[in-house]
């Protein structure tokens, strides 16, 4: 068995003077789709074969707004998993300040994470006091439109370029009985949707003025107002999809009952599964093909702490495999992020991933919601997206509500 020296370090550190043991790692997270399993495995695989310990799979299905409570009420409740995946960003800020997440600055240390994870906005968001409590896994991106090639090729038009052109071939898309935009009935779909459309119509500056500097006077006024418009619009070409889950509306836009979806990277883990090629099957758009430009969220691991010092090691080493190199290669590919390591080679991308990774290289990056906004904020911006998308919610009222809630926003 080889191990880094972090993880020599880790059980040095917390197993000092005691036989090492296996140990039953559970690891919680919420990729339960075809993709997202494929990808998973591979963290469980390289645990499995590289330690002597074992990964006890905890997934729970519903997506991260369903399992992130539960995985909190686990932790508050003296229940803790091994490891627990959250997004990057404030999610698990509360719980790392109370004290009850495993400080990782040894392990990143030891493996070098500052000198190889990019951005380094992605360490950052691990980061309190100086102290490093996640690792983060993945570069996952919210910029994206994909489209179904097969669905243009039937009404006889060209695959659209960008937002507008895609918008103009929605009625012919209608009249085919072809969904013209799936978009999930989940409260997190809906208002990640909006935020593409945000950064697409309103552009960077009125997005970070609105979401970092929580400026209701720009979330409330004229660049903004395009994009309530926008979705007011588009809600109207959604509302066939019929579907709860983004991963079945995703099997939508694959199967040519629908022409597109706005969603995240993510998706391309199911088009993977699915066996389909990008430029030949279906098109990948970031920014909508309107701001070549990507967000930098993903997904981290945080180790709740555990007065076990095998516990300990255990979890340290899957920390550390999390970010090898050979891990992060055969994670990101199928799960359709970008990796966070910025020194591994991914000759084998498809078109999409090659886009993103163009874009990542150009410096055309922003911060993610979830790093910008608090969860409370943050849910109560998807509590209205789910009223604003679900009924006839003006687009003039919505953003009034809106701008209430940044003005409030922590």
């Amino acid at each position: 068995m080889k191990l880094t020296k972090a993880l020599l370090s880790a059980t040095a550190l917390c197993a000092a003077a005691t036989t090492a043991h296996a140990v039953d790692l559970e690891v919680t997270h919420w990729w339960t789709s075809g993709g997202e399993a494929a990808a998973v495995t591979q963290f469980a695989k390289a645990f499995n074969e590289k330690t002597e310990h074992n990964w006890v799979d905890g997934a729970i299905a519903g997506g991260g707004s369903t399992a992130r409570p539960i995985m909190v009420s686990r932790i508050l409740g003296g229940d803790p998993m091994g490891a627990t995946q959250f997004n990057h960003g404030r999610q698990a800020q509360e719980l790392v300040e109370a004290g009850l997440m495993l400080d990782l600055t040894d392990v990143a240390e030891a493996e070098g994470w500052k000198d190889v994870v990019h951005p380094s906005s992605l360490l950052d968001a691990c980061t309190l006091d100086g102290r490093i409590y996640c690792a983060p896994v993945n570069i996952h991106s919210w910029q994206w439109l994909w489209l179904s090639n097969s669905a243009f090729a039937d009404i006889g038009v060209d695959v659209p370029a960008n937002w507008d052109e895609y918008v103009a071939a929605m009625p012919a898309l209608d009249a085919a009985g072809i969904v013209p935009l799936a978009m999930g009935g989940q409260a997190w779909q809906s208002s990640g949707a909006f935020g593409v459309l945000a950064i697409a119509i309103a552009g960077q500056d009125a997005w970070k003025a609105v979401n970092i500097a929580k400026d209701a006077d720009v979330a409330g006024g004229e660049a903004y107002a395009k994009v309530f418009d926008a979705a007011a619009a588009a809600r109207e070409y959604s509302k066939k999809t019929n579907v709860q889950d983004w991963n079945q509306a995703t099997a939508m836009v694959i199967e040519g009952k629908a022409g597109g979806q706005i969603m995240g990277d993510w998706a391309q883990g199911e088009f993977a599964v699915a066996e389909k090629v990008a430029g030949t099957d279906y098109t990948c758009l970031p920014g909508l093909g309107v701001n070549a430009v990507i967000d930098t969220a993903g997904d981290a691991f945080y180790f709740p702490k555990q007065d076990d010092p095998e516990v300990e090691a255990a979890q340290k080493e899957l920390a550390a495999l999390m970010l090898s190199k050979e891990v992060q290669v055969e994670f990101n590919l199928r799960k359709g992020s970008l990796p966070v390591r910025g020194d591994v080679d991914l000759a084998a991308a498809n078109d999409c991933m090659k886009k993103g990774l163009a874009i990542l290289e150009s410096g055309n990056i922003m911060p993610s919601g979830d790093m910008a906004l608090s969860p409370d904020t943050s849910g109560q911006i998807e509590d209205l997206m789910t009223e604003f998308w679900s009924s006839d919610m003006s687009a003039a009222d919505a953003q009034a509500e809106y701008a209430g809630i940044i003005a409030d926003a922590d």
